[in-house]
């Protein structure tokens, strides 16, 4: 096991609700199983990332219970995925909300970007899914579609709450990326869609990989770099649907480059920090 990677994934968070029967008036952070499984698919050892902060991080005397910050998580884990889940709050990308029901959830925000950010510093391999893309596009400068059908007048139904992750449409790559180099071959260009937000403005210093043919949707994007980053702080890459939750026998799209590409440069970036580290998986 010592060569297995570390990747760290991003919690999501129930905040207290009285009509819950569980821990009502707690903060929960959790992660969806699909999404451990897949990491654990390619051999590599799944982390939830609590948020550092919160209501349980402060003692009754004010004083903090801890010095864990999320930079600690950054050094120790050789990378990240940024877990999808609940809208991203407007007010992450300068607006109000245009519907109370599309406020999202501005801690869960603030404590991704940081998150984002910390991983990207230290130099470690970054892929955002889902909620995912749209955090990291809101994180380095970009901003969305509060509400596609509202917003993008003709656009594809891209989410449908009784399907769910059996909604499908096709893939666009464009020529010449990095995800096309990736999955190019592959003719089943067939992906889930659950989501009704989505890319508006790329942020700077990002590129477009892929996109739904029918609407011109973002589906895909990746970081080209920027000046005086970190060795491996590029690679920040991210897609809009969930390929921890696509199944071989809906002929869908095999998702498996992307994250052998991102292990990849997760193994790359521990070699350089402990060059013993091995360059394969056991």
């Amino acid at each position: 096991m010592s060569g297995r990677l570390k990747i760290g994934i991003s919690a999501c968070f129930l905040h207290p609700d009285p009509g819950r029967s569980a821990f009502a008036f707690k903060t929960l952070q959790y992660i969806e199983q699909s999404m451990a499984h897949w990491i654990m698919a390619a051999g590599a050892l799944p982390v939830m990332i609590p948020s550092p902060a919160g209501d349980t991080a402060v003692r009754a005397d004010g004083a903090a219970r801890h010095d864990v910050v999320l930079a600690d998580y950054a050094q120790w884990l050789d990378g990240v995925v940024m877990h999808g889940g609940a809208d991203v709050w407007p007010g992450s990308y300068g607006e109000e909300p245009l519907r109370p029901e599309w406020r999202g959830d501005a801690i869960r925000d603030a404590y991704e970007i940081a998150l984002v950010h910390a991983f990207a510093a230290a130099g470690k391999p970054v892929l955002g899914i889902c909620r995912g893309l749209q955090l990291i596009n809101v994180a380095f400068g970009g901003t969305l579609y509060q509400d596609i059908a509202t917003q993008h007048p003709g656009a594809l139904t891209h989410r449908d709450g009784q399907v769910y992750d059996r909604l499908f449409h096709t893939l666009e790559l464009v020529p010449g990326t990095r995800l096309a180099q990736l999955l190019g071959d592959d003719p089943r260009r067939t992906i889930n869609t659950i989501h009704h937000q989505g890319i508006k403005d790329l942020a700077p210093g990002f590129v477009v990989e892929a996109r739904c043919p029918d609407d011109g949707i973002i589906e895909a994007i990746r970081r080209t770099g920027a000046p005086h980053a970190a060795p491996g702080a590029s690679y920040v890459a991210a897609v809009q649907w969930h390929p921890e939750f696509h199944r071989p026998e809906d002929g869908v799209l095999d998702d498996t480059p992307v994250l052998r590409d991102f292990l990849d440069a997760a193994r790359a970036a521990c070699a350089r920090q402990s060059p013993s580290f091995p360059t394969a998986p056991d």
